[in-house]
């Protein structure tokens, strides 16, 4: 099966909501002493299926999410959008982290922890099921949600790609 090359998206930034994972403190230890620094994982999206996650780093929290931010504008994706929920089951992977999506019935709610939540809130799911079964380092959690949901394919997609119409992907 060959991998279709998806085109970047761009997003006016008045529509993108941003959200902040995990703040991270490095040291550096130098001769003076230790010298600080900080990391950001810094998701976003609009909430209608635009979504992107980026790194910053800086010797200050602000330009670090700051620069977590601009990164995360460079690197959206589109994901399929389905009543508030995912077309089907997927997992993703990426390092030790795993992860295991599945649609929801509508009213219940985005089940996810931790970095999973702020991506599929991000991406506008309101009724979704997750479940994070590997690492637990957000950047690894957050890499694998996106890979989950990047692989993830609509009803139209699978017609296309099996050149059937769109009736018989439902009916067989």
């Amino acid at each position: 099966m060959s991998q279709i090359r998806k085109k970047p998206i761009r997003a006016t930034d008045t529509e993108l909501k941003e959200k902040v994972v995990a703040i991270n403190r490095v040291a550096k230890v130098v001769k003076g002493g230790r010298r600080f620094s900080f990391s950001a994982i810094v998701v976003v999206g609009d909430g209608n299926g635009i979504v992107g996650y980026g790194l910053g780093k800086a010797n200050e929290v602000t330009d670090a999410i700051t620069k977590g931010i601009e990164d995360a504008k460079k690197n959206l994706i589109q994901v399929p959008l389905y009543k508030g929920t995912v077309p089907h089951d997927q997992q993703g992977k990426y390092g030790g982290g795993l992860v295991l999506i599945k649609p929801a019935a509508p009213g219940t709610g985005v089940l996810a922890g931790g970095a999973m939540r702020a991506v599929l809130e991000s991406a506008g799911y309101t009724d979704i099921l997750a479940k994070s079964k590997g690492s637990s380092n957000p950047h690894n959690v957050v890499k694998a949600t996106i890979d989950a949901l990047e692989n993830m394919r609509d009803a139209i997609a699978v017609s296309q790609q099996r050149r059937v119409k769109l009736s018989k992907v439902f009916n067989g």
